[in-house]
């Protein structure tokens, strides 16, 4: 099961007590304090790490709850702290404050991580106040406290180049036959629901990750539909290849297709708008897809692509063009 999005409950660990305890031995009249400090609560720490590809493992856990350090004992024995409990999850994750709404951070890359509960400190025992005016001192502190809070994880595919076009517009087939990746493939719309990612090899010496993301519909930069499920993972990509069907299965204009999903993407974000794009007709062996083909460039002003995943036509063109486009663009920060 793919989840990209969840909010759980993280509780860090209270710290451990500290010790009020004075050294009473045999021929040791005045032994002094000796009450050791507690250990520090555990925290919770969402990490990202690769190999990780979903949250839907904390789809059935929504409560995290760390230890709490061991109180301080006599004879200055210090109580233990408490491990940390970590919460692993796909590189490409936002944490966020789910009542704050703010960003606690995104872990863009494997290896980022970020505490989302702080443990709390030990508290210190007797024998920390002890002074030249002070020597039977008999008090301690107690542990800190424990974070609390609630943390939206939504994760955010990281792919280099992102699939775009209407549903059924051979996103998959186009994925499944340029890479090992098999995603679900049907001659009718929404197949995918779910992001797919495959990893393209150009050549020898250079490979790029695509995602087929599921197609779109009027209305989704406000949720329609997809919508944000969908627009979501466009996000991360550095080059978007936009999939033109020559003859929709449902009647409508493919050049008006073109537009409707070029707005939804200009109204959800504007710099998606202006992200660097491929404009490509699929299914070319389908009669009446050369002239779409011209009507596009025709509107566009540019060269606009054409290919067929059945026939192999036009395949590679659009690879090497498409990497050619991505080594143009900036690297992420």
């Amino acid at each position: 099961m793919f989840v990209d999005r969840v909010t759980v409950e993280v509780e860090a660990g209270k710290g451990g007590d500290g010790c009020v305890s004075f050294r009473r031995e045999k021929f040791v009249p005045k032994g002094g304090p000796d009450g050791g400090d507690g250990g520090n609560g555990g925290s919770v720490i969402v990490s990202a790490e690769a190999g990780v590809d979903s949250l839907a493992v904390l789809v059935h856990r929504k409560h995290w709850r760390a230890k709490s350090g061991v109180p301080g004992g006599g004879s200055n024995r210090h109580g233990a702290s408490a491990e940390d409990l970590n919460i692993r999850v796909p590189p490409g994750t936002l944490v966020i404050d789910a009542q704050g709404g703010f960003v606690l951070k995104d872990l863009a890359t494997a290896g980022a991580s970020v505490v989302a509960a702080q443990g709390g400190r030990g508290g210190k025992g007797n024998t920390r106040f002890k002074s030249a005016t002070n020597q039977a001192p008999r008090e301690a502190t107690r542990g800190g406290p424990a974070e609390k809070r609630r943390v939206t994880l939504e994760l955010k595919v990281i792919a280099d180049v992102g699939l775009l076009g209407k549903p059924n517009a051979g996103k998959s087939t186009l994925l499944s036959r340029v890479s090992r990746a098999r995603p679900e493939i049907a001659d009718y719309p929404f197949t995918t629901k779910i992001p797919n990612l495959g990893i393209v090899q150009v050549d020898m010496d250079r490979s790029l990750v695509m995602a087929d993301i599921p197609g779109l519909i009027a209305g989704a930069h406000a949720g329609a539909g997809l919508g944000h499920d969908f627009l979501r993972h466009v996000e991360r990509t550095r080059v978007l290849v936009h999939l033109v069907e020559p003859m929709p299965m449902d009647g409508s204009d493919p050049l008006e297709n073109y537009r409707s999903i070029r707005a939804e993407l200009e109204q959800y974000d504007v710099d998606l708008a202006d992200r660097a794009e491929l404009v490509a007709v699929s299914k070319a062996e389908l009669p009446g897809a050369e002239e779409i083909r011209l009507r596009l460039a025709e509107e566009m002003g540019c060269e606009v692509l054409m290919f067929s995943s059945v026939t192999g036509q036009g395949l590679n063109d659009l690879i090497h063009r498409t990497s050619a486009l991505l080594a143009e663009q900036p690297q992420p920060s």
